[in-house]
């Protein structure tokens, strides 16, 4: 079992630390709709990916009362 032979400072340790933080987020807009989403990633809002609608949105969509 490893154990250390010197203590740790605060600052050596933090500065190992300090590559661990989350970058933000980098939101392109959509072309479609021109709401932010995830680049390479469906538009939330709309549906669309690469000019081409992948998912029907539920506002679109007929449904019967009997079925629902």
């Amino acid at each position: 079992m490893a154990v250390q032979q010197n203590k740790v400072s605060k600052s050596r340790r933090n500065n190992r630390r300090a590559h661990d933080s989350l970058s933000a987020a980098n939101p392109n807009e959509c072309p479609s709709c021109g709401e932010l989403k995830r680049p390479h990633h469906v538009c939330p809002s709309c549906g669309h990916y690469a000019d081409r609608e992948v998912i029907a949105m539920a506002d679109e969509v007929d449904l019967d009362e009997d079925a629902a």
